[in-house]
Order: C-alpha cells, then sequence, then structure tokens
C-alpha cells in the first residue's frame, strides 16, 4: 500500500516539475499560462498558444476524442447557397469503409444520387443563391477583399431575397449593392464603380439597388473616411509621406466644408493630393494621379476648382510655381 502511495507522489511530483520547466519555444520565457475553459497553454510575454490539451467529449458514444483526431467538416458560411450544411453522395462506389459495394446495391445508391442532386437544384431560391455567389466569389477574388465583407455581402443578399425585392431585377445589380454597402460599413474604400466594372454590372442600375437596399433594410451607414482614399491613392501614384499628411491636413479642413457636400470622396481626394504636390513642389501630373485613383482628369480639374476656392494659396499648376520663384 505504501508503494502505491510513493507511486502516485513521484507521478504528481514528476508532473509539477514538467510544468515548471515549461518555457516558450519563441521568447523563451516561462510565464505559461493554463486556460482551463479552452484547454490551451499560453505564453503571457508573446500572447502564443503553445498546446491545446482540451478533450471533446462525444455524448452519443460518451467517450473523450482528442479534438485533432476529430473530422468536423468545413465551417458553414452564409456565402454558400446550402451555407456548408448539405450532404454530398459521393460518385465513387465505395463505401464509408472503403469497401466495394455490391452490384445489387449499386442501382439504389445511383437513384439516391439522382434524387438529392434534384432536390438540391429544384428550388428557385437555391439557383438564385447559386448564381448570385458565384458572382460575389469573383469579386472576392479580384478585389482581394475579407472573409468579414463577404459574409455580411451575403447576409444583406439572403436578406433582400426573402423580402423578394430581387425578382424582376438584376442579380448583378443587387450583388453589386450588398459588396458596396459592406465596405461603406467596414470602412474599406471601395467605390460603387470599380465593384460593378469588376462584376460586369450596369452601375447606374447598382445604384439604384443600393438605394433600394438601404431604404429597405434600414441600414445607418457611417460616413465616408476621405482619409482611406488619401491613403490608397497616394500608394497608387508613390507620393511622398510629406506631401500626403500636408493633404491630411487640408482634407480635415475640406470634409466640414459645404462645398465637399455630394462630391465623389475620391474625386475629392485626388484633387487634395494634386494640391498638396504644387504647394510641396512634388513633380506629379494629373493623368498619372487621375490613373491612380480611377478617376477621369476632368473630373480632377473640376474638384480641383472647388478645392482652391477654400485655399486661394494653391497655384494652378508647375508653372505658376517657376513664374513665382523667378519673381
Amino acid at each position: 500500500m505504501t508503494s502505491v502511495l510513493d507511486f502516485s507522489k513521484n507521478n504528481q511530483a514528476n508532473k509539477t516539475s514538467n510544468q515548471e520547466s515549461l518555457e516558450c519555444e519563441h521568447c523563451k520565457s516561462a510565464n505559461i499560462v493554463f486556460d482551463h475553459g479552452t484547454g490551451e497553454k499560453i505564453c503571457s510575454s508573446c500572447r502564443i498558444i503553445l498546446s491545446v490539451e482540451r478533450e471533446f467529449v462525444d455524448p452519443i458514444l460518451n467517450t473523450n476524442t482528442n479534438l485533432s483526431n476529430l473530422n468536423l467538416g468545413t465551417p458553414s458560411s452564409l456565402a454558400h447557397y446550402d451555407k456548408n450544411l448539405s450532404t454530398l453522395i459521393s460518385y465513387s462506389n465505395v463505401d464509408a469503409d472503403g469497401v466495394a459495394i455490391s452490384v445489387d446495391q449499386r442501382s439504389a445508391i445511383q437513384r439516391m444520387r439522382r434524387w438529392n442532386k434534384i432536390s438540391n437544384n429544384n428550388r428557385s431560391y437555391h439557383r438564385n443563391l447559386k448564381n448570385a455567389f458565384a458572382v460575389l466569389i469573383r469579386i472576392k477574388d479580384k478585389l482581394s477583399l475579407s472573409e468579414t465583407i463577404i459574409e455580411k455581402s451575403a447576409y444583406y443578399y439572403r436578406k433582400i431575397l426573402d423580402q423578394n425585392l430581387i425578382k424582376g431585377r438584376s442579380i448583378k445589380g443587387f450583388i453589386v449593392a450588398c459588396v458596396y454597402a459592406s465596405c461603406r460599413e467596414m470602412n474599406v474604400p471601395r467605390t460603387i464603380e470599380e465593384i460593378a466594372e469588376i462584376s460586369d454590372a450596369d452601375k447606374i442600375f447598382a445604384g439604384k439597388c443600393y438605394r433600394l437596399l438601404i431604404r429597405t433594410l434600414k441600414i445607418r451607414l457611417p460616413s465616408i473616411d476621405f482619409a482611406c482614399h488619401l491613403y490608397r491613392i497616394a500608394n497608387n501614384a508613390g507620393i511622398s509621406e510629406k506631401t500626403l499628411r500636408h493633404a491630411l491636413q487640408m482634407m480635415s479642413m475640406i470634409k466640414d466644408d459645404p462645398i465637399s457636400f455630394g462630391k465623389d470622396p475620391c474625386a475629392i481626394a485626388i484633387a487634395v493630393l494634386y494640391g498638396a504636390c504644387l504647394e510641396k513642389g512634388e513633380k506629379m501630373s494629373q493623368s498619372k494621379i487621375s490613373l491612380a485613383g480611377n478617376v477621369s482628369v476632368v473630373t480632377l480639374r473640376k474638384r480641383f476648382l472647388d478645392i482652391q476656392k477654400i485655399f486661394p494659396q494653391i497655384p494652378n499648376g508647375p508653372n505658376d510655381m517657376i513664374s513665382e520663384k523667378i519673381v
């Protein structure tokens, strides 16, 4: 009896010594914290998860199974027509254990595959979602949008489809509207013209769908952050950090002025950047900066005239700067 007690005490001592000697592999810190809720060992210095010791309890078998050996399948997603929850019958004539299905059962399995395929594609609701989310995935790949924006766009489109607003209207137009509303909500600097061009949709009709979406779902979007457009255009055009900071100071005064109300924020940002380049003496052509912001040169000149009303000290062009230096 005493030997058994001594053996258990030695095991406990070995466990405590292993926990005390445990250190982080990255920062070599010994401050390891164990989270009982998630079963994770976390380094308190670099916040890296070292190991997971939580076990999953199967309610059916009542056995403990390690989470690493458990196949939970693909996660559910609103951007799939079936939310990744439907069952797919494989075309391979083998069962779950890899044993070949007998000839007598193949006809029954083939009939089950056929009815499963018909049941998945029979409803117009599912066919609409398949076509819409194919366009949504294409927009995601070409614009490099995050999963959060895609999930939010799919949520808005499902709401519109449930209220029968899509009937008689373009699927692409509403997808563009949902993506643009999600980008506005997440403060991502994307224009509706840019999204419509990627998806090959009519930008005018997409704007109508966007206004209908906002009005029907009563979405309250934050105001457009002009600074996001400034950073994006400055990076595309290769403008220096000094000029960009001066443009940010100018934008803080322009965004509260009534002259910027109702104007395209991207066009305002391009005009402010061009004015900042002229003031700081940085060489930047109108065609290059308008191409960086995907805006025409005519729009840039119109918005630049509005900017000059607020900042009259901005020269009209590089030639005015040279004449001022000569005088």
